[in-house]
């Protein structure tokens, strides 16, 4: 398909810039393709009175990282360019991806010295790809790497944000899910920042089980479709895992005829991935993942979305199109945005019924 078939209008106002106060307090529109009205808002607080005993929430613990490094190149000549890297996956104990900016000061072999000037870390550009991605190896023992990283690190705040303000201290919370157990995320799973453990808690007791997988999401999120047809873009692989036993416990709700609900793109791309294309029966799963999900896929193992509203042309537009289809997605974009939801990452949310349920 044209990517341009996912573009849309979005006015600046409708980002939001901090999240909802109290987190369960967003705004949630209720997508549902075959109904009429097919719209309908509520709040994430009500989030509980739309989910049936037998269910099964399945929401991703990863843990974000620090991953943005502001430093200057060092050891070429008299100029020290500032670069900023944004680490987007672990490859060695202390050898990561990144992406940089300005891509064009560095080469390999180059040095950047990042930190300040009471609290650095060295890297090495072992390698430098394409998309301003290098390779970098850190000077650093690995079993410091993680203290000093969190030392001198920010959190990486998606560009739209970022370009409007600096992260502060208020994102170190803010920017992170309650469960977040499993460090190596470098992009939130959005659409659980807005779940508390009273929310939690109320779920659990309608009789909605509650599982947990890891998908750790890398900076490729925030990467604009450069590609004028979706089947010429690539996406950056991520890691993942789902247990044997979450695994287990999901298909046993499946088969007495709960249905899977996704907090989050992350992990419907995780349990799409581990699903069977046959019998859709999920897989224990420990690998990376590529999946890219666009209107045509058939879904194997996710029933409901709950999901936070993006951007035009972006592949979790195309995803969420997939599941409800393009014109319900855009339809009910437009009816977000002149009702005054907020979009993006601290934004506020939906819950999609899947279109062929």
């Amino acid at each position: 398909m044209r990517v341009d078939a996912f573009d849309f209008d979005l006015p600046e106002e409708r980002i939001a810039l901090r999240p909802a106060e109290p987190r369960e307090s967003a705004r949630l529109l209720h997508v549902q393709p075959y109904q009429t009205p097919r719209f309908a808002d509520w709040r994430v607080s009500d989030l509980p009175s739309l989910l049936n005993a037998g269910d099964v929430l399945v929401l991703n613990d990863t843990k974000v990282i620090p991953a943005q490094l502001f430093g200057v190149r060092t050891g070429r000549g008299e100029t020290t360019p500032k670069i900023e890297a944004t680490l987007h996956k672990r490859i060695g104990p202390v050898e990561w991806l990144a992406f940089v900016r300005p891509a064009r000061k560095l080469n390999a072999g180059d040095r950047v010295s990042f930190g300040t000037d009471t609290e650095t870390l060295q890297a090495t550009v072992e390698e430098k790809g394409e998309g301003g991605e290098v390779t970098l190896v850190f000077g650093c023992p690995p079993d410091a790497f993680d203290a000093r990283l969190a030392a001198i690190g920010a959190m990486p705040l998606p560009p739209y944000i970022a370009g409007k303000r600096p992260a502060d201290h208020r994102d170190l919370t803010d920017y992170q899910t309650i469960y977040a157990a499993e460090p190596g995320a470098v992009a939130a799973p959005t659409a659980g920042l807005h779940l508390t453990e009273t929310l939690l808690n109320a779920t659990k007791a309608r009789g909605v089980a509650v599982e947990t997988l890891t998908l750790h999401v890398g900076a490729g999120t925030f990467l604009p479709v450069k590609a004028e047809e979706t089947e010429a873009h690539k996406m950056h692989a991520e890691w993942g895992e789902i247990a044997a036993e979450v695994a287990d416990r999901i298909n046993d709700a499946r088969r007495l005829g709960g249905r899977v609900v996704a907090c989050g793109t992350t992990a419907l791309r995780l349990l799409e991935s581990a699903a069977g294309e046959d019998d859709g029966i999920i897989r224990p799963f420990c690998d990376e993942t590529d999946i890219f999900i666009t209107p045509g896929y058939r879904f194997r193992a996710v029933d409901r979305l709950i999901t936070n509203f993006h951007l035009p042309k972006s592949t979790l537009f195309m995803l969420v199109s997939a599941f409800c289809g393009l014109d319900c997605m855009k339809a009910a974009y437009r009816h977000a945005i002149d009702t005054g939801y907020r979009f993006y990452s601290y934004g506020d949310a939906s819950i999609l019924e899947r279109a062929d349920a």
